[in-house]
């Protein structure tokens, strides 16, 4: 019998699923503002970590600029990605400053950047996927 492979120190395990899914996302203040302050970023940051613990998720790192923020999220594939970041709370807490850059009373634009982020890279899956052994 073969040695069993090592598991990936990410690997996480659900009923039916073994997985490791990442995400790089970038989500952008509305009309690309610069809207967002050091302060601002800190407590996004610590808002963000609790919406990930409420859908079972990992922030692996964090971090952002005047008009937008990256995340890099470790997720099971139940979770939509979309609603991964809240910027209610954000706004209710900052409510002053942000309302003088805001129009329609959104802080965030509707539009986001999702980028998968894998193991191997995109050319290494695909060459292993044509190599497989295909029966006949």
């Amino acid at each position: 019998m073969p040695p069993l492979r090592e598991p990936h120190p990410d690997a996480r395990t659900g009923r039916h699923v073994v997985h490791t899914l990442h995400v790089h996302l970038v989500f952008v203040t509305k009309y690309r503002r610069n809207t967002l302050t050091g302060t601002m970023l800190t407590r996004a940051e610590e808002v963000i970590w609790e919406v990930c613990l409420g859908f079972e998720t990992d922030l692996k790192q964090f971090d952002g600029e005047q008009d937008h923020v990256h995340l890099l999220v470790h997720y099971p594939p139940k979770v939509q990605l979309s609603e991964l970041v809240s910027s209610r709370r954000l706004r209710q807490e900052y409510d002053s400053h942000v309302r003088r850059h805001l129009r329609g009373g959104h802080f965030w634009s509707g539009s986001y950047f999702a980028g998968s982020c894998g193991r191997a890279p995109l050319t290494v899956v695909k060459q292993y996927i044509e190599n497989l052994q295909r029966p006949v």
